[in-house]
């Protein structure tokens, strides 16, 4: 890896690399061996304690579980074969477009 990795690229390949790693000896391989439906509920289950710190207002309890919710988020992709790639080029057309553009064009597509 280069140095201009960010610690999110970082992340999600050693998300990929741990696909095939002894589920005894890695949480993420544990995860991606129980199947996607596994990594999508612990993904929720981490989403809402975010919300609840988010509530509650304390940053650094806030800090912490978003870092969780972005791992959990990453290894739920990972088992539906969906790279950060992907999501940043997602994010990547989105660029300069509003967000209200961007969902009354769901609507309409969808």
């Amino acid at each position: 890896m280069s140095t201009s990795d960010s610690p999110l690229d970082r992340l999600a390949a050693t998300i990929v690399a741990r696909r095939d790693a002894d589920p005894d000896g890695s949480w993420t391989a544990k995860l991606l061996a129980k199947g996607p439906e596994k990594c999508a509920e612990k993904f929720g289950e981490e989403a809402v304690e975010a919300v609840i710190e988010a509530v509650r207002g304390d940053r650094a309890r806030l800090t912490e579980e978003a870092a969780d919710v972005i791992y959990h988020l990453l290894v739920m992709c990972a088992a539906r074969g969906v790279t950060l790639a992907e999501i940043e080029a997602e994010l990547a057309r989105r660029e300069g477009r509003s967000g209200l553009d961007e969902k009354a064009a769901r609507r309409r597509d969808g």
